[in-house]
């Protein structure tokens, strides 16, 4: 009892090391030289703090985190909100010559390796859920499926969610809960009064789904994101650890858009400074 190597870094800064790293991508040795300790604590420390980032989920309110989707749905009908569904793609290494999988991870959308996850918003562009995972090459109305999306629509509260073509057919199975897309009836020698008003119902169904390219934006803030060169069995808690707080763009306060996002890590690095240079 009681044996093994003592931390050298208490909880405040393994956290900060953990955020910087899945912020900026540093590697465990520039950490290291910051911290002044070896790179294997900043190891264990990032290996410890990772799935308690994964699983504190998104904040709604003091005291309120929606962990799930089926928690999120109860959320979105109890307050009378719409959601908002998409996919999203991360780039990640391609497996090794030989192996039977080594096409399932390729996209058909981007026509490169990558990871897919399902980003559930609300109208205000708020991160309320980020699934785990799934290989590239599956569809995102067949990742939806298999969260439970359509079983959680038709046994849950009546909630709207829009979504886009990638979706279609999940309307007809939710009860018309899932809203895609206009579906276009002429495919050739349109007239023009279907042509305008086509276009009309299709700027207003993006016009209103354009919030959850938003709240992709700031996930994709994270150099993890940009690009992962990890191991692609992580990812699923690399995309749940940093989620963003359920916090609108609106009351973020004045002048904390965009830039102060791609700031905050700036802000940690002095902080830490800071402090690394008090605790000598």
């Amino acid at each position: 009892m009681g044996a093994g190597a003592k931390h050298w870094l208490v909880f405040v800064d393994r956290l900060l090391a953990t955020l910087v790293h899945l912020r900026r991508a540093t590697t465990h040795d520039v950490l290291a030289c910051w911290f002044g300790v070896d790179r294997s604590t900043i190891t264990r420390a990032v290996a410890e703090v990772w799935p308690l980032l994964a699983e504190r989920g998104c904040t709604i309110s003091p005291g309120v985190r929606l962990r799930t989707l089926a928690e999120v749905i109860d959320h979105l009908g109890t307050d009378g909100k719409t959601g908002i569904i998409d996919g999203t793609e991360t780039r990640v290494r391609r497996p090794a010559a030989g192996r039977k999988d080594r096409d399932k991870f390729i996209s058909g959308k981007n026509k490169q390796n990558a990871v897919k996850t399902m980003v559930v918003t609300d109208e205000d562009g708020r991160v309320l859920f980020c699934s785990p995972t799934k290989p590239g090459s599956c569809a995102d109305i067949t990742h939806a499926r298999q969260l439970g999306l359509v079983r959680l629509l038709a046994d849950g509260p009546a909630v709207e969610i829009l979504a886009n073509a990638g979706y279609q057919g999940l309307g007809a199975q939710t009860d018309g809960r899932v809203i895609t897309p206009p579906h276009r009836k002429f495919k050739k020698n349109a007239p023009d009064w279907y042509e305008e008003m086509h276009e009309r119902q299709r700027k207003a169904h993006s016009s209103r789904r354009i919030r959850v390219e938003h709240g992709i934006a700031h996930l994709k803030n994270w150099r993890t994101l940009t690009r992962h060169l990890g191991r692609r069995e992580h990812m699923s808690h690399t995309v749940q650890a940093i989620r963003r707080p359920a916090v609108p763009p609106a009351d973020r306060g004045p002048g904390l858009g965009t830039a102060a996002v791609n700031t905050e890590p700036c802000r940690s690095l002095r902080r830490l400074t800071a402090y690394r240079a008090r605790a000598r």
